[in-house]
């Protein structure tokens, strides 16, 4: 199966709103940046993949989920649809999807819900890997 990057996008979107929690993946109820991205690419049809063993602190296992489900790329090379890889004090341990150049959406805590804001230059100079979802075209 394969989907636009509008199609992504606009999936991703009908979550704004939806209250940060950890491991959540329910969309208006609960959902966390990594649910965000599994539940877009499973309302899609692209994915049955799951996660959920992982804790609120880094305990090193996402890059390498990410590696296995999703193709890496050069993070100047990421389009809209594509999987962002933050890294707080060196540990990478948050995740958002790239809504166009200059936004993106994701579960935050410090918003304590999904937000699409602009990626200013603290959070850009945060990112340490970007990946494409298969069968985003």
């Amino acid at each position: 199966m394969t989907v636009t990057r509008e199609q992504f996008v606009a999936e991703a979107r009908t979550w704004l709103d939806t209250p940060f929690q950890h491991q959540g993946r329910i969309k208006g109820v609960a959902c966390d940046c990594v649910g965000l991205v599994i539940c877009t690419a499973r309302a899609l049809g692209l994915s049955e993949f799951e996660m959920t063993d992982y804790g609120r602190r880094p305990d090193g296992r996402l890059r390498p989920m990410l590696d296995l489900h999703m193709d890496a790329i050069p993070p100047a090379e990421a389009q809209a649809a594509d999987v962002l890889l933050f890294a707080w004090n060196a540990s990478p341990i948050h995740v958002a999807i790239l809504t166009d150049p200059e936004h993106l959406i994701h579960a935050f805590v410090p918003n304590r819900k999904v937000i699409e804001t602009l990626i200013d230059s603290r959070m850009r100079a945060l990112i340490v890997g970007a990946f494409r979802v298969p069968g985003v075209v």
